[in-house]
């Protein structure tokens, strides 16, 4: 402008990429590789291919590998990570140590250039935004430009003189930033380290192929906008902060190390739900802390299994085991709650009739708005489960396929160490070490599965032999005729309440009172114990066995017993003629067609009882009431001909709280008086918080059973009057513990004594309390032996 004559100077570029944004994975640190530094020799004008008077060449960039459409050296084993300071070399400089970040800026750079023959020529007439360049004879801001006679002091250059050597230092520096790194870094988990994501060459631009259609910027020319070499410019990132570098997504980028932190958080938690599924038992009472600490030989299996597959198929049985795997785990908690409260597994064929009966206990038990809220959140929990152990194994087995060779050494040394611990036997605190306790349930309950499907076919054949099938009804209960005979069952009164120390004492007390009582009044008793096909519930199965002399175990048999013909014990009386047959039955709160099955005349349920009480807990009806209204509806009457009467007891029903009180029976009217008595008894929320109150509050109820129906006798009662009474089952574990069988009391009342004298060869234990060496007899066996004491022989 000034019109002074400048030295020609002519720049070229070391490194020349295309312009544009740069790379996310590039961190500059204040270099700027579109225009580097400077040489002061002067170069021909159309031809920058190095000659023999130009020692310096211009570095072409290495291609991108056109195999798999990304940068080759974006994800080479030895690439440094932004976030971390790789050491130089023994081949660079000093003083040309990049930063953190700054290595894999240039193999980037190298990456995205174009061929040699795509780089900026000097001759280009444009500048990249399209505005005419200015020619040689001008500099960049249109002065015009000084001529190649000129030497940097603007003194003419003299002919032949030798050109200016190129700085050494600035070109040790251009071909250290051209050159690849070739440093290595520690390993990194391309699951919690966004830097190793695979870039889409579809969608970053910086990856896109150059096209050679486009004008080049001349690598002379300066970009205004370009910050100076070595400045920081406003959206270069501190080398202090490594990890805010573009590319670096979202809240990981900004907090590395709470990512990783919280990745192997992620994948211990995969882990123990894992180990969880696979070890821990279905039984409540084998919950100890050494079932956690053995070896699964199902999860090495499964884990080499999908180490060795295919990356598809691998996925799809990743999935397909972790839904498998949760199943698994939903079965062992149905395991848990049916043996917590029936003493047995659950059964996959028969037993899903079962949770709707479930769901009304929780009805009667809690109201309808509580038990909607148990089935909600159950349902919840099982959803919860599959999707977590799903979750779980895929995560897992991502992490191992990312890590093939330290998985597979792992695997290894778990096999080798079970093998080990199984052919030694190992075991910690009485569990071996060697576990295959998974594949043993799933070999057990699909054993289970297939006995299940028989057992129709089995029963059908049992149920179709009977002794006293073709009995004249003349010839049956020849030695009851003229009694009135009553068939009583106390709801979950077991061996428990009689030989738990803890309720012992108490009991046994009531017990020997009540058998006094009796004598008092003229009778007679005598005791012993019968096994149960069930235990903490499942009432009507014990009740069926008893009457029908078939072992009901499940409610398919249930049905199969009955839609059959089968003679049952009431059912034998109704047979004769010479009795009318009547059922209380205060648990029955709506239609019960399997009742006509048991040969009653009539059925009283609890709605046909006029009880207008409250329901205490699952209970709807107290049993002094339930008696004094089978007083007022049946016995108390005149009849032409003698009862038999099957009465269900159910105070003593779980959950045992609260517990109705004897009272005055002439207090008892239509059960309005209960009202007070229920408000002042104990919540069973409460009473349940604590096992030692729940046994307690439990023996109270079989104390009130016992003692309501005792009284009825002795006081209602006549010389008539024939009593059997027992338990249906055992209490659930809470009260009975881990180890309780399935044993319940059964005791027989009689006014005359010569109907205790026809069981004389049972060698039972006179009064209401069975001796500890008394009569163990299968429920199932006491029909025949019943009606054979009190009738003729069987046929053969």
């Amino acid at each position: 402008m000034n019109g002074r004559r400048r030295p020609a100077v002519r720049t070229v570029a070391v490194l020349s990429p295309r312009p544009g944004p740069p790379h996310p994975h590039q961190a500059t640190h204040g270099r700027t590789f579109g225009l580097s530094h400077t040489s002061s020799r002067q170069l021909p004008d159309k031809d920058d291919t190095p000659t023999a008077e130009d020692p310096t060449p211009t570095v072409l960039p290495e291609r991108r590998s056109a195999e798999d459409g990304h940068r080759d050296d974006a994800h080479r084993d030895d690439a440094p990570r932004d976030d971390e300071e790789a050491a130089p070399t023994d081949t660079e400089p000093a003083d040309t140590e990049p930063e953190a970040g700054e290595a894999t800026t240039a193999a980037d750079t190298a990456a995205d250039t174009s061929t040699a023959e795509d780089t900026a020529k000097p001759d280009d007439t444009s500048t990249p935004d399209g505005t005419p360049k200015p020619d040689d004879t001008s500099t960049p801001d249109g002065t015009p430009k000084p001529d190649d006679t000129s030497t940097p002091d603007d003194t003419p250059k003299a002919d032949g003189a030798p050109e200016t050597a190129p700085d050494p230092e600035a070109t040790a520096e251009a071909e250290a930033e051209a050159a690849p790194d070739t440093r290595a870094v520690p390993e990194t988990d391309p699951e919690t380290d966004p830097d190793l994501a695979t870039p889409d060459p579809e969608t970053d631009s910086d990856l896109a192929t150059p096209d050679p259609t486009s004008p080049d910027p001349d690598p002379a020319t300066p970009d205004p906008s370009s910050p100076d070499p070595g400045t920081p410019g406003p959206t270069d990132p501190s080398p202090a902060a490594p990890d805010s570098v573009p590319g670096r997504p979202g809240w990981r980028g900004k907090h590395p190390d709470a990512a990783r932190v919280l990745a192997w958080t992620a994948t211990g938690i995969a882990v123990a739900l894992v180990l969880f599924a696979l070890l821990v038992p279905n039984d409540l009472a084998r919950f100890t802390p050494s079932r956690f600490v053995r070896i699964p030989a199902e999860g090495i299996l499964g884990a080499a299994l999908l180490l060795v597959l295919p990356p598809k198929p691998r996925r799809i049985a990743a999935v397909v085991g972790g839904v498998g795997l949760g199943l698994l785990t939903i079965l062992k908690f149905l395991d848990m709650g049916f043996y917590w409260s029936l003493e047995r597994p659950f059964d996959l064929v028969l037993d899903w009739v079962l949770l709707d009966d479930a769901e009304s206990f929780l009805k009667d038990s809690i109201g309808g708005g509580g038990a909607l809220a148990v089935v909600v959140g159950v349902i919840a929990l099982a959803v919860a489960v599959v999707a977590l152990m799903t979750w779980s194994v895929v995560r897992l087995t991502r992490l191992m396929a990312s890590r093939r060779h330290f998985a597979g050494r792992t695997l290894l040394v778990l096999g080798t160490a079970w093998m080990t611990c199984s052919v030694l036997t190992l075991e910690v605190a009485g569990v071996p070490v060697a576990s295959r306790s998974a594949a043993t349930l799933l070999e057990n309950r699909a054993d289970a599965v297939r006995a299940g499907i028989k057992d129709g076919r089995a029963f059908a054949q049992q149920a179709s032999v009977d002794a006293f099938a073709d009995t004249p009804s003349d010839q049956l209960l020849t030695g009851l005729r003229g009694k009135d005979v009553i068939f009583a069952f106390i709801e979950s009164y077991g061996r428990s309440a009689i030989d738990d120390p803890a309720m012992t004492e108490p009991i046994n007390e009531t017990l020997t009172a009540k058998t006094k009582e009796l004598s008092d009044a003229g009778y007679s008793s005598q005791s012993a114990w019968l096994r149960s096909p069930v235990a903490g519930a499942g009432s009507w199965l014990a009740h069926s066995t008893f009457l029908s002399g078939l072992w009901i175990k499940n409610q398919q048999r249930y049905r199969n017993l009955t839609s059959g013909n089968r003679m049952t014990l009431t059912e034998a009386f109704r047979r004769t003629d010479a009795w009318r047959t009547v059922g209380i039955m205060p648990g029955v709160t709506r239609a019960w067609p399997e009742g006509k099955f048991f040969g009653l005349d009539h059925i009283y349920d609890s709605r046909q009882l006029g009880y207008q009480g409250p329901k205490f807990s699952w209970s709807p009806v107290p049993d002094q009431y339930s008696l004094a209204a089978f007083e007022r509806l049946e016995h108390g009457k005149k009849h032409s001909k003698p009862l038999m009467s099957e009465i269900i007891l159910t105070s003593s029903h779980n959950p045992w709280a609260p517990i109705p009180k004897t009272i005055p029976e002439d207090q008892v009217g239509d059960g309005s008086v209960y009202d007070a008595i229920h408000d002042a008894g104990k919540d069973p929320k409460e009473v349940w918080k604590d096992p030692a109150k729940v046994r307690d509050e439990y023996r109270k109820a079989i104390q009130y059973s016992v003692t309501s129906l005792v009284d009825y006798v002795a006081k209602h009662g006549n010389k008539n009057t024939v009593l059997v009474f027992l338990g249906d089952h055992q209490p659930n574990r809470t009260v009975t513990g881990d180890k309780a069988g399935r044993d319940v009391p059964i005791a027989i009342v009689a006014h005359d004594q010569g109907v205790l004298d026809r069981i004389s060869d049972w060698n039972w234990t006179d009064g209401l309390k069975p001796a500890t060496d008394a009569p163990e007899w299968r429920m199932d066996t006491f029909r025949d032996r019943f009606l054979t004491a009190y009738g003729p022989k069987p046929t053969s």
